[in-house]
């Protein structure tokens, strides 16, 4: 295929034992060569294919497309693929299913990896889509995102009550504000591109900075209202245009001088808008381009909250119950503790709590694939500041607005203004014992789905103290798995601390003295530190 369609392999095939569809007879059960059958990757007609082959002649009907397919292992050596169906139905309905068998597990395990290589080729043939070009079949977006979860998400974004919540964020909304307009060199006589747009009001900050047109893409029915919203501004109207569709697919008339777009979710990279912030980067922004935000940065430090360790555990005290009417519910306990504990903690944490000063995890949207979201590894090493139980990991997120005149950033972190991201916590079911000065290493490894979110592993671990730590070989570790979609929501509950009402939050970080690692950047160019002064004063 040619260099423009993005897949790298010629024709692949490999010798099977048997292919079935299924609930049929098998097409062949010999593995003699005379009637052997052949699957055969190939991308002939410009769509990448698995068809299959018997005896030189193509079977009809067993054709797969292997850009809306799915490769389910059964055994060591059968596998069963399913398909889309080709109804006019526009949810994905997987109705077509091919049982195939092999002659061994060397030649499953080299199936298996074909397909996902030749499928993760389809999928990236999509990202650098050109400027004004719609992809004639399926988006990146659709490819990656579960039809159902993109249904309720943009169900989500399209009612006013959800983007009222997001417009009295007055941090958040303040923030972005300032950010533009004092940054107006940055706009004057450009043109902008809102990705994400929403309501349209960062379109309209952009526009009352001057912006020469601004292009507002919003995929909801959010886009309606924000046609509304911006038409009942007229002095501003006339340099915005609303795009409804999704910026992998949309058409524009020009290049943009400046992307401008909210997509951090929880933790930053939730809801997995990041990556379509990247791929309008890679469409429509001209070389060196602005875009705000520029840098996301993820802060993450251990900590020690026995009243919310206690919380948790206790929800699961009503599986220990042996006479639910009759029924031994105990044999659920174990799961439903665990299930608890995959559940990231979202609120709003006094920073005392902290056990040891934050590192950070930098990522540079003028810089990142969108490949690399999907696969996030961060190492972790922190000096306990203190002796006490570690019950997990605490995270925030800030991004900044790197303006020509003004650097201005977005903080989430503990003790400073609460926005409507709060903190989160990722609680292990087994916390660590540590004392001060004592080294803390573990892992966050985080990868997407297509659920618009994460699964998270979190292990955190400390040499334990005694003789046998003097050596170094003795460790205390504890781990869990979580789900970022599916966290617990906190933010009405009471604090562990209650602050002395002379005692402002900005304080407490400055007293803790906890610095921010930077060391993927230049700090004295790049990475100001935000301070009480970040967010405009709003009365």
């Amino acid at each position: 295929m040619d260099d423009s369609s993005g897949l790298k392999h010629k024709e692949l095939e490999f010798t099977l034992a048997a292919v079935s569809q299924l609930s049929s007879s098998s097409l062949s059960s010999s593995s003699s060569s005379s009637s052997s059958v052949i699957a055969r990757f190939s991308a002939d007609s410009g769509v990448a294919e698995l068809r299959f082959h018997r005896d030189s002649e193509f079977i009809d009907g067993f054709n797969v497309d292997i850009g809306t397919s799915q490769l389910f292992k059964l055994g060591p050596v059968q596998s069963l693929c399913v398909s889309e169906s080709s109804g006019a139905s526009k949810e994905k309905s997987y109705s077509r299913a091919v049982t195939i068998q092999f002659r061994n597990e060397d030649e499953s395990r080299d199936f298996h990896s074909a397909f996902e290589q030749w499928q993760k080729d389809v999928i990236q043939a999509g990202i650098h889509l050109p400027n004004g070009v719609i992809a004639a079949s399926k988006s990146k977006f659709d490819y990656k995102i579960e039809p159902s979860s993109a249904k309720m998400y943009f169900h989500y974004y399209g009612q006013l009550l959800h983007q009222q919540n997001m417009l009295q964020d007055y941090v958040r909304t303040g923030t972005y504000y300032a950010a533009v307009i004092e940054n107006r060199v940055d706009f004057t006589g450009r043109v902008v591109v809102d990705v994400g747009a929403g309501s349209g009001i960062l379109s309209l900050f952009a526009a009352q900075a001057g912006a020469k047109h601004v292009y507002a893409v919003e995929a909801s029915e959010m886009a309606e209202y924000a046609r509304k919203l911006i038409a009942g501004n007229p002095a501003l109207a006339q340099r915005i245009t609303v795009i409804k569709g999704k910026v992998e697919e949309v058409e524009l008339a020009e290049k943009a001088d400046i992307l401008i777009s909210e997509p951090m979710g929880t933790l930053l990279v939730n809801e997995r808008m990041l990556e379509s912030y990247i791929i309008a980067r890679d469409r429509f922004l001209v070389p060196n381009g602005k875009m705000f935000p520029s840098i996301g940065r993820i802060h993450m430090a251990p900590f020690s909250d026995e009243y919310l360790f206690v919380e948790i555990a206790n929800k699961a005290l009503f599986w220990q119950q042996q006479n639910y009417y009759g029924v031994d519910l105990t044999p659920l306990y174990g799961s439903a503790f665990q299930g608890y504990f995959s559940q990231p903690v979202v609120d709003a944490f006094d920073p005392r709590l902290l056990v040891s000063p934050p590192l950070c995890h930098v990522i540079d949207f003028n810089e990142i694939k969108e490949e690399d979201l999907f696969e996030i590894d961060i190492p972790l090493k922190f000096i306990a500041s203190v002796g006490t139980r570690v019950h997990g990991l605490a995270c925030w997120f800030d991004v900044l607005f790197n303006g020509s005149a003004v650097q201005r950033w977005l903080t989430t972190a503990p003790g400073a203004p609460t926005t409507h991201w709060y903190q989160i916590r990722c609680v292990l079911s087994q916390p660590i014992y540590v004392m001060a000065g004592q080294e803390i290493t573990g892992r966050l490894h985080m990868i997407a789905h297509n659920a618009q979110s994460y699964t998270m592993y979190l292990s955190l671990s400390a040499k334990m103290w005694g003789p046998g730590a003097v050596q170094g070989g003795i460790l205390q570790t504890s781990s869990g798995k979580l789900d970022l979609k599916e966290p617990y929501y906190r933010m009405s509950q009471p604090q562990s601390y209650t602050m002395a009402q002379d005692q402002q939050p900005q304080q407490l970080l400055q007293a803790q003295a906890i610095p921010i690692h930077t060391e993927d950047l230049d700090e004295a160019e790049l990475l100001r530190q935000p301070s009480e002064n970040t967010g405009p004063q709003l009365q």
